[in-house]
């Protein structure tokens, strides 16, 4: 058999610059070592091919304090066949159908607005807008992807949104309300991105982005969250930061618990009419109670990391001493990060359920842990599941309810392994 492994380099610290203020990068957030593109799912007849590691070493910028992924591997690497459908989580597809109806109210969102998404996915929240007699546009990098929305009705366009594309769809209609919704992480060129917006944005315009919050990943040791297509990891402080140096402002901020605790940000042009609500500086105020304006506030984190992969291993083993059988649900991408970082193959984890047919029949990147329907929980009845993304275990603890007859527990990683009642 092939060798199964090739490692990319790690770049040496301080020859990489911060994407956010140019300053060299030399100190180490987490290292969580060598792991593979989050979303490389492999085919049963590919066992014998190669896999590619890139190095998982995050940093945080001594100067703007942004926290941050050095570009391993381009987008295009990552996005040329993506795995990951929004529509089969319904928790995520419900967040959405809220949020068009709230902002719909708030900024009198009509017939006559244009609303475009960047990072659109499968049309899962724009459908809801086009429902209401709302022109939409999508934006979407992966073509099979973007394919899903178009047969779904949304139009979409597949292209990396950028200020060239900005600039381009501005000439044809500015938007009234651009989206992104777990796209600001994604994107390597940060300042092309937010200049795309900028370009795009109707003078009185909104836009709104969603991305895991900083603070929370911290507390809650949610080392997971990070992978290659993950490049920045934002607080407050340096999304607003940046939004500024683009000539927007953010006038407001909610705190969601979504994706285990994000940001809801509002932004406008500063010339825009839109009040600014006391959110911001209460959440400004928030970040630096938790040091997160000064570089010793980023030191213990890497320590956490390892901590939780310790106990996480500990656990396993107890369970399996103890005989009992264990299985995962979910093959997310954070779930990659997870198994790759603690070295669990299935000598742990016999197997992995996932409601994607995309996925299913498919081995996990790195661990080659096979991808089952969840159908298959039932013929084979494990003593435990390990709900990989932890961030919706409500929702799969619902789907999985009939699983409690024969005695089947539910397990989470994230803060800490624990079991879920």
């Amino acid at each position: 058999m092939a060798d199964e492994r090739s490692e990319q380099p790690e770049p040496t610290p301080g020859t990489q610059s911060c994407r956010l203020c140019g300053a060299p990068l030399v100190r180490t957030f987490v290292d969580l070592g060598m792991s593979p593109l989050a979303n490389a799912y492999l085919e049963p007849t590919a066992l014998a091919d190669p896999e590619t590691f890139y190095p998982l070493h995050v940093y945080v910028c001594d100067e703007c304090l942004l926290v941050q992924l050095p570009v391993a591997a381009q987008p295009s690497e990552i996005f040329d066949d993506y795995a990951y459908f929004s529509s089969y989580s319904d928790s995520w597809v419900a967040h959405a159908q809220r949020y068009v109806e709230q902002v719909s109210d708030r900024f009198s969102i009509g017939s006559d607005h244009f609303v475009v998404e960047l990072a659109s996915n499968d049309g899962y929240l724009l459908q809801f807008f086009r429902a209401a007699g709302v022109a939409v546009l999508g934006v979407e990098p992966a073509a099979n992807v973007a394919e899903e929305a178009v047969a779904r009705g949304v139009p979409t366009i597949v292209e990396f949104f950028g200020a060239e594309v900005g600039r381009t769809l501005a000439a044809r209609r500015p938007a009234d309300l651009i989206v992104g919704n777990n796209v600001l992480a994604h994107v390597p060129d940060v300042h092309d991105f937010v200049e795309g917006i900028a370009s795009l944005l109707a003078p009185e315009g909104v836009v709104t982005m969603e991305f895991p919050h900083l603070l929370r990943l911290m507390q809650e040791r949610q080392f997971d969250t990070i992978y290659h297509e993950h490049y920045s990891y934002f607080s407050f402080h340096t999304a607003r930061r940046l939004f500024a140096e683009h000539g927007l402002r953010l006038f407001d901020v909610e705190q969601l618990e979504t994706h285990g605790g994000s940001l809801r940000i509002y932004g406008s042009h500063d010339r825009a009419g839109h009040v600014a609500s006391e959110r911001v500086e209460a959440l400004l105020a928030e970040e630096r109670g938790a040091k997160l304006d000064r570089i010793d506030g980023y030191s213990d984190f890497g320590e956490l990391a390892l901590a939780l992969k310790r106990d996480l291993l500990a656990f396993l083993i107890d369970a399996k001493r103890a005989n009992l059988s264990v299985v995962g649900y979910g093959a997310a991408a954070k779930g990659n990060t997870l198994l790759n970082f603690c070295g669990i193959r299935q000598d742990f984890l016999e197997y992995v359920v996932d409601r994607s047919p995309h996925k299913q029949g498919r081995l996990l990147p790195g661990t080659r842990i096979p991808i089952r329907s969840p159908d298959d929980v039932e013929r084979t009845r494990p003593d435990l599941i390990l709900i990989l993304p932890w961030n919706i275990r409500d929702e799969i603890v619902e789907q999985m309810q009939h699983v409690r007859s024969w005695g089947c527990r539910f397990v989470v990683p994230i803060p800490e392994p624990m079991y879920v009642d």
